[in-house]
């Protein structure tokens, strides 16, 4: 998976809106910009992040997804610098169709398992960065379109 061993640096975290690899892969050097709904979030891995909220919504072993090559790099330097990835779709119709109480359980389980990987998530920002990127997945829906993440 291309993780980053528990964030040395400080990342900015934008998911997005796209509606294919392709022009998602455009952002790469940039990012998303206001050509796309997005969201920013900072400071956490999202690459291992979505594998866990895919296991907590979805089902299946971390492991599992990881070798099935989630998440699924469009674009990405070799330096180990910006990377844009897809959101799997089964992850993002998961997100799409969670109600907030199943949204705030997940939260609350990705802060638990991010506590024994020694890493410290509020529970608030938890909840925000899931419940919002449960909206962006529902607005990626309506217009047929992928999540993707651009990380720098």
């Amino acid at each position: 998976m291309g993780g980053r061993g528990g964030c040395p640096r400080e990342l900015v975290v934008k998911f997005f809106v796209a509606p294919d690899d392709t022009s998602a892969a455009l952002t790469l050097r940039t990012g998303p910009g206001r050509a796309f709904e997005s969201i920013s979030f900072g400071n956490f891995d999202p690459e291992e992040a979505v594998v866990e909220w895919e296991c907590l919504l979805a089902g299946g072993g971390y492991e599992e997804l990881v070798d099935a090559g989630e998440p699924r790099i469009v674009a990405g330097e070799d330096n180990g610098g910006r990377v844009v990835f897809a959101i799997a779709p089964r992850l993002s119709t998961a997100l799409a169709e969670a109600e907030h109480p199943r949204l705030r359980d997940v939260a609350a389980s990705w802060v638990e398992l991010r506590a024994d990987e020694g890493e410290t998530i509020g529970t608030e920002i938890a909840e925000a960065i899931v419940s919002d990127l449960a909206a962006l997945a529902g607005s990626a829906r309506r217009q047929s379109h992928g999540i993707y993440c651009w990380v720098a």
